[in-house]
């Protein structure tokens, strides 16, 4: 499946984080930054982590969820 193939549909995207890439499971046009809780359109979908399977809205997001997990 094409990675943009459903982002027009309005629904949560079901998405399998790879290295460099991720796969689309269940079509939607964006997925939850497990940080923010901001939805993130498909197409702007920059930053994820492979090993907690969650993305995230940007760099910053990344960073804190590090930060978070590195303090527990």
């Amino acid at each position: 499946m094409n990675r943009f193939e459903g982002a027009g549909r309005g629904g949560e995207a079901k998405i399998r984080y790879l290295d460099g890439d991720f796969q689309v499971i269940v079509p939607g046009g964006f997925v939850t930054c497990a940080v923010t809780g901001m939805h993130i359109p498909l197409s702007e979908l920059r930053y994820w982590s492979v090993d907690r399977q969650e993305a995230y809205a940007d760099a910053s997001a990344s960073l804190q969820r590090e930060l978070e997990l590195k303090k527990g």
